[in-house]
């Protein structure tokens, strides 16, 4: 008997952006939903939870000009705040530079049936990255 292959879970775009409004966009993702919890020191500051997509899943619809960028150690990571409420919804992350990881802090919790929480190791970084999936490349 051949094994079963893993069904995709249906995706369906979400809205999100910063506190404020200046900042929109939507994002595809699946209605159960599996979060990282990164502990290193941006992601604990912030209370940051992390969903990382293609930049395919990811449509800016608002903002691009109240946009804030900051970088520090690699300077690979482009932290993206509003500049008006200064809320990071959404970044483009060093471990996938193709894509972003978006803040579901900053979507509407009512828009998925389930979430899961799986904690990351970010202090040490380097020796854990390969560990981060994006959603819809499983």
């Amino acid at each position: 008997m051949a094994p079963r292959k893993k069904k995709k879970p249906k995706m369906s775009w979400k809205s999100g952006g910063c506190h404020c409004g200046a900042v929109a966009y939507e994002v595809e993702v699946p209605d159960e939903i599996e979060l990282i919890d990164c502990n290193c020191s941006i992601c604990t500051d912030t209370g940051y939870l992390h969903m990382i997509v293609a930049k395919s899943q990811f449509k800016l619809l608002k903002g691009e000009d109240k946009l804030t960028t900051y970088t520090f150690g690699t300077a690979k990571a482009k932290h993206m705040f509003c500049s008006i409420c200064g809320v990071k919804s959404f970044y483009v992350p060093r471990s996938h530079p193709e894509g972003y990881s978006i803040n579901y802090r900053c979507l509407n919790a009512q828009d998925f049936t389930s979430v899961i929480t799986t904690q990351f190791e970010g202090k040490y970084w380097e020796e854990h990255a390969e560990e981060l999936t994006p959603i819809g490349s499983e």
